[in-house]
């Protein structure tokens, strides 16, 4: 593939809520990226001001330009957030995670590596146990590693397997068939692709589908899932989940929109991220 058809510009966006703790720890790791976001926007689903006296903190000596878009504490609004972080963005290339996963040296590197046109991407994270993140939070450095003290089997962890770095094989896996679960904390986008299906369904509002029923919208409009395993690796720091205990309960209003995206072949949704782009305050 030629440079032209590589991305020119990447944007980082970090959704995050109350854990500064661990959004420090993050954006340390994105500081320590071989290959540098060229933009760092911290979307914040609105935090108290610890969040906010952090991210200044860092900003002053961050080696890419760090920002923060804070919106009001109404609820968990993941939708909404990720598409002002979206819309304040100035990348040909999106790259998503969440302010809890601490990111192997490569993480950048790997998401561009295998970005292409006509795809996006699909990463996933290890669920590191109580005592792994209690020794992150304090500034340890991650372990990437088949051995790493992390729960190879919860549901929607990465396995063991797939723990180290090995880009070869990484490129080798991309190519095979799409499978594995959608999940917007590790996933990147062409900017444009997601204007065109209108980001995130701000209808979604709660815990759950909103990232698989963006990739529903994506795919319906006829781009590809490619699977990113042995790189884009992250360690994801342990507390407790605001999950239902069924995610898949089709009964779930958000499951309920999905379900209507994958039946009626729903390419773009009404309320997304076109509200937010002629925005004057996430253009400073």
């Amino acid at each position: 593939m030629s440079e032209a058809a590589k991305p020119q510009k990447v944007s980082l966006i970090v959704i995050t809520y109350n854990w500064p703790a661990a959004l420090q720890q993050v954006l340390r790791s994105v500081a320590g990226q071989l290959r540098l976001p060229d933009e760092v926007i911290v979307a914040d689903d609105g935090s108290t001001d610890d969040t906010r006296r952090l991210i200044a903190s860092m900003a002053a000596n961050f080696p890419v330009p760090l920002r923060h878009i804070w919106q009001e504490d109404l609820g968990f609004r993941a939708a909404r957030c990720r598409n002002v972080g979206i819309a304040a963005s100035r990348g040909d290339y999106i790259v998503l995670i969440d302010g809890d996963m601490v990111l192997h040296r490569s993480f950048i590197a790997d998401h561009l590596m295998l970005a292409e046109p006509g795809y996006f991407l699909q990463g996933g994270r290890f669920k590191t146990s109580a005592q792994e993140t209690a020794r992150l939070l304090a500034g340890g450095r991650p372990v990437f590693a088949p051995w790493a003290d992390a729960d190879f089997h919860v549901f929607d962890g990465i396995r063991r397997l797939y723990a180290f770095h090995a880009p070869a094989l990484a490129r080798w896996k991309a190519r095979g068939k799409n499978g594995g679960r959608v999940m917007s904390c590790n996933t990147s986008f062409w900017r444009d692709d997601l204007l065109r299906v209108n980001g995130f369904d701000e209808r979604m509002e709660g815990y759950g589908a909103e990232d698989r029923e963006l990739a529903a919208r994506l795919e319906n409009a006829g781009l590809r899932r490619r699977q990113l395993k042995w790189c884009a690796l992250a360690a994801h720091l342990e507390h407790a989940s605001r999950a239902q205990i069924d995610v898949n309960d089709m009964s779930l209003p958000n499951n309920r929109l999905y379900r209507q995206t994958l039946t009626e072949r729903i390419t773009r949704c009404a309320q997304g991220i076109d509200q937010h782009l002629d925005d004057p305050a996430l253009s400073a």
